[in-house]
């Protein structure tokens, strides 16, 4: 039995996690991904294959924190969401851990009025 390298670990939990979320038009899947130097997430509709709407911290102020950048990219995508008029969405962490910037993301899209 070989082996698995880290990113090998990582895909074989975000499959895992996926296999268990599924978003819908009036409930789409909240999808995280972090790097190094930014974070981004997506509201996606798995029925239909489609991305509705989209937030990054890459083109916010440069003087911004990771996990300030984290609580904008939340507020910004709570805003996107409400302006489709969805009020809930499955969160998606991808595989990371929920602390850091993914709680901070998490929390302030809550407190822009999403559920999940």
């Amino acid at each position: 039995m070989s082996r698995q390298t880290p990113q090998q670990k990582k895909e074989s939990l975000k499959r895992k996690i996926r296999a268990s979320l599924s978003g819908t038009a009036m409930r789409p899947r909240l999808s995280v991904f972090r790097s190094n130097r930014f974070i981004s997430a997506q509201l996606i509709d798995d029925a239909r294959a489609v991305t509705l709407a989209s937030a990054t911290d890459k083109g916010a102020k440069k003087d911004m924190k990771k996990t300030e950048g984290a609580a904008f990219v939340g507020k910004t995508i709570a805003a996107l969401a409400k302006e489709k008029g969805i009020a809930a969405a499955v969160f998606d962490r991808s595989g990371f851990k929920y602390a850091g910037r993914v709680k901070t993301l998490a929390d302030a899209a809550r407190a822009e009025g999403l559920q999940f």
